[in-house]
């Protein structure tokens, strides 16, 4: 195995699922920032993703943070899904608005990790507060580097 630093595997594991993610692509999710079980994403809010009030429907900003949930709890090089999230909507979200979604891991163990995001727009108030569970696959994004978590390894 080739040893690689905790940074540049989150980089590359990130890089590597935006590749495949056709759904953050279509919703036009930038990744703004990556480090070791963090990451940042953006996106600006389109006149096509409003509900039948005429602001921003709720799945919108759900998908940010669960994008964003999804590269930081992944970017150790182990293959992790979500068993379960939650999302509240403090503030509406409009047409126009560009909203950041911060995702924060706070624990792992060999088969959990536990991720907070916090969501807000252009003005910095918080639009959305996601909390979100993984089960950590025995699956490495990149066999040949391993993953930051020690764990031991099985190829995909």
């Amino acid at each position: 195995m080739t040893a690689i630093d905790p940074q540049t595997l989150a980089e590359r594991v990130v890089v590597k699922m935006m590749g495949n993610d056709a759904f953050s692509q279509w919703l036009g999710i930038e990744v703004t920032h990556v480090a070791p079980g963090c990451a940042t994403c953006s996106m600006d809010v389109r006149a096509d993703m409003v509900n039948g009030f005429g602001t921003s429907h709720g799945g919108v900003a759900y998908s940010l943070a669960d994008s964003a949930f999804a590269f930081a709890t992944n970017n150790c090089g182990r293959l992790s899904v979500a068993v379960d999230t939650t999302m509240s909507y403090p503030a509406a979200v409009r047409p126009g608005d560009r909203i950041t979604a911060v995702a924060v891991q706070e624990t792992t163990s060999k088969r959990l990790a536990f991720c907070t995001v916090t969501v807000r727009n252009q003005h910095g108030a918080v639009v959305g507060h996601f909390r979100g569970t993984v089960y950590r696959t025995p699956v490495d994004h990149f066999p040949e580097f391993g993953n930051t978590l020690g764990l031991p390894s099985t190829p995909v």
